[in-house]
């Protein structure tokens, strides 16, 4: 087992490999020397930071209007 340390760039990238450009898991995998369970988890990360990011986003957006009233 592999204890090195990837970019969150890099990870994004290679997600972005998976889920933007349609190629397999586990060609990508194979290429990038990644195991197929480190880009699920990934993936999965990545999917939380967006979602966090627009619920802080929605949540600011109300508040402006709330105050604009």
């Amino acid at each position: 087992m592999s204890t090195e340390n990837f970019t969150d760039d890099f990870k994004r990238d290679a997600v972005a490999l998976i889920t933007e450009r349609g190629y397999p898991v586990r060609k990508v995998s194979e290429r990038l020397g990644v195991s197929k369970h480190s880009f699920y988890a990934w993936k999965r990360e990545l999917l939380r930071v967006t979602e966090e990011r627009n619920s802080l986003g929605n949540r600011f957006r109300a508040s402006a209007r709330l105050c604009a009233i």
